[in-house]
């Protein structure tokens, strides 16, 4: 019969013969090309052909045939015609992919390794343009593109920012005298009963009688201010001061005034306000030191009242 256009093309296929040397006890032998299963060959056996199949004389799959019984190396002779052979799947060359083959976004999230994305194949400017956020979570994680650095990218969390950019002040307290009383002596400075707080959200400040002091929890630049009132007293002279004591010791920074009276006069209450910033490490403790001084005996005691004595302070920078 006639074709129209051009003739198929004619072939002939011979199929592939392994002959294998006879191994006495072994019943393993390996394939030259890999097949699905025993029935990709036709094993013969002392020109008989073999019937494949689990529980008959041989089985084979990969590059592996397994006889079911061992020959005997000299008195048996052994083949194979391949009847097919499997179709191997084995990965690309190294190199051999290239952009063109990739189909768009078929490259997910799930194929990219956590962490395996450096910087510098991020774009810093995909956060430029986007919703600023009115509240950041603690655990919040925050991208920053630092010009400094070519526009790195940056991760932060709310701690890592420093003082003062979106936070609240931190070691910030009050503290008052309730009752407490004291009395100051002659040419000396004594430690304020500040007994109580009106409020200390980070607890830095000890109220109980052995201490009455603010410990830093977190370094950096503190703000103080501290008022002290003494009582109505009476004398000829007297020399009054409010004194800030870092870790036990004055740190010269006080307000005080000096008063000169006649004849036993009598003066009202002193209240003198000082205030100071002091640089601290964790650790370091700020007490509030009343000094005075008199030409006579007087009364030397602190107005006691919460209204009258107050002790505060706050963080203000690293």
């Amino acid at each position: 019969m006639a074709y129209l256009g051009n003739a198929p093309a004619r072939s002939f296929i011979s199929f592939e013969r392994q002959v294998f040397t006879i191994v006495n006890s072994q019943t393993a032998y390996t394939l030259s090309h890999s097949v699905t299963n025993e029935n990709d060959i036709r094993l013969v056996v002392n020109n008989i052909v073999q019937e494949p199949g689990s529980g008959k004389a041989y089985t084979a799959s990969g590059t592996t045939l397994t006889l079911s019984a061992a020959l005997t190396n000299g008195t048996d002779e052994m083949y194979c015609v391949f009847l097919g052979r499997a179709v191997g799947t084995v990965n690309a060359p190294a190199a051999s992919v290239d952009t063109a083959q990739l189909a768009a976004d078929a490259v997910t999230s799930a194929k990219i390794a956590d962490d395996a994305i450096s910087d510098e194949h991020l774009d810093p400017t995909v956060i430029t343009g986007q919703a600023a956020e009115t509240s950041i979570a603690t655990d919040d994680l925050i991208l920053l593109s630092d010009t400094s650095a070519s526009g790195a990218l940056k991760k932060m969390t709310r701690a890592n920012f420093v003082s003062g950019v979106g936070a609240t002040a931190s070691n910030f307290f009050q503290a008052v005298n309730t009752g407490t009383a004291a009395t100051f002596g002659h040419g000396s400075s004594v430690l304020v009963p500040f007994d109580a707080e009106n409020f200390d959200p980070d607890g830095v400040y000890d109220p109980s009688s052995s201490n009455y002091k603010f410990t830093c929890a977190t370094a950096g630049y503190h703000f103080f201010t501290a008022q002290v009132q003494q009582d109505t007293a009476s004398g000829k002279s007297r020399q009054v001061a409010t004194l800030f004591y870092k870790n036990g010791s004055d740190i010269g920074n006080g307000s005080g005034v000096y008063w000169d009276t006649y004849n036993n006069d009598t003066f009202g209450d002193s209240a003198i306000r000082t205030t100071a910033v002091v640089n601290l490490a964790v650790g370091d403790y700020v007490q509030v030191y009343f000094y005075q001084t008199q030409s006579d005996s007087g009364n030397n005691a602190l107005k006691t009242s919460s209204n009258y004595n107050i002790f505060a302070g706050y963080r203000i920078a690293q």
